[in-house]
C-alpha cells in the first residue's frame, strides 16, 4: 500500500505540486483582491476590472519563480523570456478572469466571492496548467 502512493505521487508530482503552488499562489492573489475590494466598489464595472487586474499581477509575480523552480522544474536560461512568456499566457488568462467575473457579477448578479472561487478560479487554474506545461516550460520546445 505504501508502495503503491509513493509510485502515485511520482507519477502526479507536478499536477500535486501545481496544486499546491496553486493554492498558495490563489491565497496570495485573492489578499490582493480583498485590498482592492477595501479600496474599490467591486459592482461598478471598471472598479472590478482594476481589482481583478491588480490581483492576477500580484499572482503572476508570486507564482513564477514557484512554477519555474518547484512544479516544472525549468532549466531554460533564457529567465527573462520565460517570464515574458509565462506573463503573456497569464494575461489571456486574465482576460478569461475579467469576463468570467463581468458576467457573473455584473450581469448575472452573483456574488463576488461565490464567482471568483467556484467559477472563475477554476477555470482558470485548468487553463493555466494547460498553457504552462505546453507553451512556456515545455522541456523539448526549451531545448531547441
Amino acid at each position: 500500500m505504501v508502495q503503491k502512493c509513493r509510485e502515485l505521487l511520482v507519477k502526479y508530482r507536478e499536477i500535486i505540486v501545481y496544486l499546491i503552488v496553486g493554492v498558495m499562489t490563489t491565497i496570495v492573489s485573492w489578499a490582493a483582491a480583498y485590498v482592492g475590494k477595501l479600496v474599490l466598489d467591486t459592482d461598478i464595472s471598471w472598479q472590478n476590472l482594476v481589482t481583478n487586474t491588480f490581483s492576477s499581477a500580484v499572482g503572476v509575480l508570486f507564482s513564477y519563480p514557484l512554477n519555474r523552480k518547484w512544479v516544472f522544474k525549468s532549466t531554460n536560461p533564457k529567465i527573462m523570456r520565460e517570464f515574458l512568456e509565462f506573463a503573456s499566457s497569464c494575461v489571456s488568462t486574465l482576460l478569461l478572469d475579467i469576463v468570467v467575473m463581468w458576467v457573473t457579477v455584473n450581469i448575472i448578479s452573483m456574488n463576488y466571492w461565490i464567482a471568483k472561487i467556484f467559477i472563475s478560479s477554476v477555470l482558470v487554474t485548468i487553463s493555466n496548467y494547460i498553457l504552462r506545461k505546453v507553451f512556456i516550460f515545455n522541456k523539448k520546445k526549451n531545448q531547441q
